[in-house]
């Protein structure tokens, strides 16, 4: 094999086994979601490009063929590129103080109690409320196969244990993804023509923002302001990947503008 094809089959069959190693590490958190298999199912693209690299294949697909699929590669990467800039956009969003109301998108339950991204929610949540008394606080999720009871009701318990009253607390408990956590939260707040006049924030971790404004404002809530959590490090490039498929199935089917910013 020539240089370029030893260094090219390391690289893949190296990204193929950080691929498998990194979906393990994801399934072993346990997060209700079955996502880490787009990490295996990377792991045997990368493993299927060092094959096609050790036996020279790339010279036996036909021409044509080879620069539809490296234009729709390409396409792909720069899409991933766009939508994670617009993600980092809103990273350390921070909203103005006395907004009338602030959504806190629902995640999974342990139980009855708040896993760690939740948790990182919910307490940013608190912060917010205790600094600003006359914000009412909207709390969103239903009941998953694996809890125990509905996000919402849990939320709300762990916010009252926390000290903030529970007549400031209002909560949702059938949504089950985010365009129905803010859809259902709508039907919240008070009715009128329009909702430019309320100042409303968007509780959620930093990777999630973007999508969580984006879809309101798409529902008309024009007065949208980012309430950025923290959120794990080791699971950032796996919440990265999942929220660049989210945004991609949100604006395909009209959820929220690609370009939304």
């Amino acid at each position: 094999m020539s240089i370029p094809q030893i260094l090219f089959t390391i690289l893949f069959l190296l990204l193929a086994l950080l691929s498998v190693l990194y979906g393990i590490t994801v399934y072993l958190v346990n997060s209700g979601s079955s996502f880490y298999v787009v990490w295996f199912g990377l792991g045997v693209l990368f493993l299927c490009l060092a094959t096609l690299t050790v036996f020279r294949l790339f010279d036996k697909i036909p021409l044509p063929v080879r620069i539809v699929v490296l234009a729709a590669a390409g396409l792909c990467f720069l899409l991933y590129l766009y939508t994670q800039v617009r993600i980092l956009t809103h990273f350390k969003d921070t909203p103005p103080e006395h907004l009338d109301y602030i959504i806190v998108l629902g995640a999974q339950l342990r139980g009855t109690e708040p896993s760690v991204v939740l948790k990182y929610r919910l307490d940013t949540a608190v912060s917010y409320l205790k600094e600003n008394p006359d914000t009412i606080c909207i709390v969103t999720g239903g009941q998953g196969s694996n809890e125990e009871i509905p996000e919402g009701a849990g939320m709300k318990k762990y916010l009252i244990r926390q000290g903030i009253p529970e007549e400031r607390i209002v909560s949702e408990e059938a949504s089950k993804n985010t365009i129905e956590n803010i859809l259902n939260s709508k039907k919240l707040l008070p009715e009128q023509e329009s909702y430019s006049d309320l100042h409303i924030g968007i509780v959620t971790n930093n990777f999630h923002v973007y999508r969580g404004m984006a879809l309101a404002k798409r529902q008309g809530l024009t007065s949208i302001y980012g309430v950025s959590a923290p959120s794990n490090l080791t699971y950032l490039p796996n919440n990265m990947l999942r929220e660049f498929v989210g945004i991609m199935k949100d604006s395909l089917f009209g959820n929220m503008n690609f370009f939304a910013g």
